[in-house]
């Protein structure tokens, strides 16, 4: 399997590590999949990292190892296969109610430019390059790219980027509104942690909520929205971690989360 796996406290590591750049094959999008589902029950679990071994984050799905020989598939694979694989793995990504951390060094291309739209927070090296290859190879684009882009920079860079496949360097998706933050690469790891760190002490429960108020919101009237607000206030402020911080208000001293 071509992904690391690594419990530090609070905060599940996964990283993929393949020959191809980290490119994703079935194994490792199972096992990231896996690895979601699991990080969404575990209460113990505050953040979730992305990143990749060596000198890149993902250079994509390896098309080129799942064709290499063999009898061709029977026609309505890929629409049969794509629900459970990539396109389980992206909705995850925006749905686990836990912040989801992405590291980007190197290519992000594919579905590794769509992991780190779909990412709560990347951080990159300013050399970084992101990239939609799909046109370029003849197909279309998967792994939800053009929901994503549109609702990220607008239409008229989607079709930038998915059509005429532009590249960006990070500091550039920085500067379109793509990512979080680009930084310089001896200062990525750096940055990297001290988010980490500042999420995995946070009001876990108030996050993952706002999250999912913030990744449904855009596709609901605003009645259907405030209903959902309604009932994230109704779980946060039965959290301990509300509790807490009306304390620390209280008491004019930072608050101590514990996540629940």
């Amino acid at each position: 399997m071509s992904l690391l796996v690594e419990r530090d406290g609070a905060v599940l590591r996964l990283t993929l590590e393949s020959p191809r750049r980290n490119a994703l094959d079935d194994a490792s999008v199972a096992a990231l999949i896996g690895q979601l589902e699991a990080a969404g029950q575990d209460d113990g679990v505050r953040v979730v990292t992305l990143s990749g071994t060596g000198d890149d984050f993902c250079s994509g799905f390896d098309f080129v190892g799942r064709n290499q020989g063999g009898e061709r598939p029977r026609v309505g694979s890929i629409q049969r296969r794509l629900p459970a694989q990539a396109h389980r793995l992206i909705p995850l990504v925006l749905e686990v109610q836990v912040p989801v951390v992405c590291v980007v060094r190197g290519w992000a291309a594919g579905i590794g430019f769509q992991l780190a739209l779909a990412a709560d927070f990347t951080i990159a090296a300013g050399d970084a390059r992101f990239w939609q290859p799909f046109v370029a190879r003849g197909f279309t684009p998967d792994s939800g790219a053009a929901w994503l882009l549109p609702r990220t920079v607008g239409l008229a860079r989607a079709r930038e980027l998915l059509i005429l496949g532009r590249e960006l360097s990070g500091t550039e998706a920085e500067r379109w509104g793509l990512i979080h933050r680009a930084v310089d690469g001896d200062d990525l790891g750096r940055e990297a942690a001290a988010l980490v760190a500042a999420l995995a002490s946070s009001a876990t429960v108030a996050i993952g909520l706002t999250k999912r108020l913030l990744n449904t919101g855009v596709s609901l009237d605003l009645h259907a929205h405030l209903a959902n607000e309604a009932f994230a206030l109704e779980l946060s402020s039965r959290s301990r971690d509300f509790k807490e911080g009306l304390a620390a208000f209280t008491e004019k001293r930072p608050p101590e989360f514990e996540g629940r």
